[in-house]
């Protein structure tokens, strides 16, 4: 019998290997990773000082451990170059791979910053474990950081730092934080909440060069000023890892397309996580991962199931003002409408008075499971 093949070990890769053994306890499953399979928490990348933690003390199960409470085959820093999808094989750096069913769990790659300046090289981002631990060894000596991006993963890099002790000024080409994701005047309670913490914003410009200087690095903004750090991080977004999948002729578009069953354009090869990309969308959260693997592994062991995603807001976690997010559907039609005097819970209406999204901050983040109920049934 060939193995069901997971090509991830992040969340995405080891909770489709869960969910199997919950089903099937024998049927062979091999991981293959390009880092060595421990198992950690990556949200917590970006608050891993506020929690105390060190780089190792993420690792909530090391790599033998996963595979022996998944029974599974690991294949630890393996990569994967190419699938025949014909002759239902994965071709790596370690081998060939036979295959029953494949599953791309490759999750997501950061987006370059395109910078001049001789210390251009020297900008760090963190999308990896791996990642993490080179930047913290920065961090003990890094009085000034400056961090390109005031999106979800910049700004709950910026309160973790300040949190740690550090400056930090966030360089953002919009007039206030998480534009993608909140209404201005919540964007703006947020911006305000982190400065009063310590964090200094640039908003309305961009950082063009970093060169290297006497007293650390000159980072030059697209406005001309020009500021002295310790680090640079960037974290301006990261986007669809679908290398792997291009390269074996598997359509992808912003992501690897997949149907309702997670089902790409190549027979028994299926894509789920930050990697996939659903109905011309992507879902690069906790929860949505959580529910494709349950609905995938249905499908695997041979009960072809749909996903069908419920209203899953987004936690952003910034201590200094929590947020948590239901965006309205990209199609829909009404307002954003403030709920009390701080600002603190708005809620997206439409022209009948139905709830349609909602933002809570602060305290109000409690009435998370009330505004859920009051939002209509969705249509799928």
């Amino acid at each position: 019998m060939q193995p069901i093949v997971i090509i991830g070990s992040g969340l995405a890769g080891y909770t489709v290997a869960r969910e199997l053994r919950k089903l099937n306890a024998d049927f062979p499953i091999t991981l293959i990773c390009a880092d060595n399979g421990d198992f950690y928490s990556k949200p917590m990348l970006s608050n891993a000082l506020h929690s105390g933690k060190t780089p190792a003390q993420l690792v909530t199960t090391a790599a033998a451990a996963m595979a022996q409470q998944l029974n599974l085959t690991l294949m630890a820093h393996t990569l994967a170059d190419k699938i025949d999808t014909q002759g239902k094989r994965v071709y790596t750096n370690q081998g060939s791979f036979a295959y029953a069913s494949l599953v791309l769990a490759v999750g997501a790659q950061t987006i370059p910053v395109a910078l001049e300046g001789d210390a251009a090289a020297d900008v760090l981002t963190v999308n990896h474990l791996d990642d993490y631990a080179a930047f913290y060894q920065h961090l003990g000596v890094a009085r000034h950081i400056v961090l390109i991006g005031g999106g979800l993963i910049g700004c709950e890099f910026a309160n973790d730092l300040v949190t740690g002790g550090h400056r930090v000024t966030v360089v953002h080409p919009h007039h206030f934080p998480l534009q993608n994701l909140l209404p201005e005047t919540v964007g703006n309670a947020l911006a305000a909440a982190l400065q009063a913490v310590g964090v200094t914003w640039k908003f309305r410009a961009t950082v063009t060069a970093v060169a290297k200087d006497p007293l650390g690095y000159r980072v030059t903004l697209s406005n001309g000023e020009q500021l002295i750090a310790d680090v640079v991080l960037s974290a301006i977004g990261l986007r669809p890892q679908k290398q792997l999948a291009q390269r074996s002729d598997i359509v992808v578009r912003r992501g690897v397309v997949v149907d309702d069953y997670l089902r790409t354009s190549a027979s028994d090869i299926y894509a789920i996580g930050d990697c996939a990309e659903y109905g011309e969308r992507t879902l690069p959260y906790v929860l949505p991962i959580m529910n494709a693997a349950r609905a995938l592994v249905k499908t695997l062991t041979g009960e072809p199931t749909p996903v069908r995603f419920p209203y899953m807001p987004v936690a952003i976690k910034t201590p200094a003002l929590p947020l948590l997010v239901q965006l309205p559907a990209s199609d829909a039609t009404g307002q954003w409408q403030v709920e009390d005097q701080h600002g603190l819970k708005m809620l997206f209406v439409d022209r009948q008075g139905q709830m349609l999204g909602f933002v809570l901050a602060g305290e109000r983040t409690k009435e998370r499971a009330q505004c859920l109920a009051k939002l209509p049934p969705l249509v799928q």
